[in-house]
């Protein structure tokens, strides 16, 4: 059996399941900490672990064993059992774990389907290509809501490219989701370096427990991400490679300064949990894409470089927006700006962009004296299940960025008629009052209303942008002592 074919026929068991009112991400979920007992099984069976690191209790053959009320009421207190483990990865993966399931049947079939598979197939494939293909099965899936976290494959491997991580370098993702940009870049220097046999014992440490490092606010997606990573080969520290935490608050203060930094931050204003809480942003903002390119930019070191996909807003929002702009320009080189098509992602509607840049010095002012913009947007496709994205649909954007990881080649400005073209830092102040959204192509299906974003969609930007407006004049009567009036 390939990957794929192991993929597909676990995911055809959700339609069993939701019969047990289980939907696509529980049931990935639910496959996460079943998948986890069974990889240590089989790891242990082919002589790759020397021990267990699970428990008696929670071994393969105590599952397998049972059938009906016992297994269930087995596999419940097996999870609560794991969540309170003194291993703290276990507890990481299994934190707050608990069943969907209720059938015992289901339970059943669910073990049995995953006894059945061939695992030396998946093992030549990769078991961590397995977990991915479930998970863009999940994100794919529009009523699972997942995509929100999952960026698409060919977008991330072409960032990775173009960056070039090394290794000895750190490389943070404060937006982790799944963890798919730190594993992008950990198998791009696998690649490099002959699977880590190129280096030497003390450098492949270092790459497994210290390279890597990311944080996520919701401890679900996390437990995806942690598996995700370990079933790529990546371990971290005692608390896996994705920490638990809010980048937005104190956690994400504390994370240390890194050479790389790649994130797809949430997409949206901050309500209720999560918004910004921490003091040492320079702008206050609810605006979590403003505050999370703050963050980046002050946890890069200097000289680091950064991809960052963001939402049109973040080019051209005002006030405080074009404050932070402006405070990345003169910290930062910000030297490329991809805009992507629309529908990559799983709201149709967002427009996003890449914004790559390499950090100066936090204290340095007129870094940026050029902006080259590629716009991928005009006149593309209309990317979705009919017409997938692939890497190939970056090439000429490769192709054009240059072989330089800081963008430094020799580039073409390809004029009015072309798709990359430069732009001085003096003619983004006096022209666009230092607003980022920079188009020129007419694009010749703007007027069709089959392709306007859904009126959901539409009518979110404009309770962000209002919301963000309400925020913004709030502050600025309370500047003026005009707060309690």
């Amino acid at each position: 059996m390939t990957t794929q074919d192991i993929v597909q026929k676990l995911w055809n068991l959700c339609d069993i399941l939701r019969d047990d009112g289980i939907n696509y991400s529980d049931y990935v979920t639910e496959l996460v900490l079943l998948l986890f007992i069974k990889m240590e099984h089989e790891n242990k069976e082919s002589g790759l672990l020397q021990a267990h690191k699970l428990p008696d209790y929670a071994q393969w053959p105590e599952f397998t064993s049972r059938s009906g009320l016992n297994l269930l009421n087995h596999y419940k207190s097996s999870l609560l059992r794991l969540s309170q483990s003194t291993d703290p990865l276990i507890a990481a993966i299994y934190a707050e774990a608990q069943t969907s399931l209720k059938e015992p049947r289901h339970l059943e079939q669910l073990i049995k389907s995953l006894d059945s598979i061939d695992w030396f197939s998946a093992k030549q494939d990769g078991l961590g290509d397995l977990y991915e293909g479930l998970l863009e099965k999940n994100a794919s899936e529009t009523k699972s809501g997942a995509g929100q976290y999952f960026t698409p494959r060919p977008l991330i491997d072409s960032i990775v490219h173009l960056l070039q991580p090394q290794p000895g370098e750190t490389i943070q993702d404060p937006a982790a989701g799944t963890a798919g940009f730190l594993i992008a870049a950990d198998a791009y220097i696998r690649s490099k370096t002959d699977d880590y046999y190129d280096l030497t014992e003390k450098q492949r440490n270092f790459q497994r427990n210290k390279a890597y490092l990311g944080m996520e606010l919701v401890s679900g997606t996390r437990r995806l991400a942690l598996m995700n990573c370990l079933l790529h080969g990546m371990e971290g520290d005692d608390e896996g490679v994705v920490h638990l935490g809010n980048t937005l608050g104190s956690a994400g203060s504390g994370l240390p300064k890194s050479n790389v930094v790649l994130s797809n931050p949430p997409f949206g204003n901050a309500k209720g949990g999560g918004g910004p809480t921490r003091d040492d942003l320079t702008f206050a903002t609810n605006n979590k894409q403003l505050a999370f390119l703050q963050h980046i930019v002050r946890h890069l070191k200097d000289g680091g470089r950064a991809a960052v996909v963001l939402p049109d807003n973040v080019l051209f929002e005002s006030v405080v927006g074009t404050d932070i702009r402006r405070d990345l320009m003169d910290k930062c080189r910000l030297h490329t700006i991809l805009r992507l098509p629309t529908g990559i992602f799983y709201a149709q509607g967002v427009k996003t962009n890449v914004l790559f840049f390499q950090k100066i010095s936090q204290a340095a002012t007129g870094s940026t004296q050029e902006i080259w913009v590629y716009d991928m947007r005009a006149n593309a496709p209309k990317y979705g299940k009919r017409t997938p994205l692939t890497r190939g649909n970056f090439a000429d954007f490769e192709a054009c960025f240059g072989t330089d990881p800081l963008g430094q080649t020799t580039r073409i400005d390809q004029g009015i008629s072309g798709r990359f073209r430069r732009f001085s830092r003096d003619w983004i102040a006096s022209e666009k009052g230092d607003s980022l959204d920079i188009a020129w192509i007419k694009d010749e299906d703007t007027e069709d209303e089959a392709d306007l974003p859904e009126p959901a969609v539409l009518a979110r930007e404009a309770m962000d942008e209002l919301n963000t407006a309400v925020v913004e004049l709030e502050a600025i009567l309370a500047e003026l002592g005009q707060d309690e009036e």
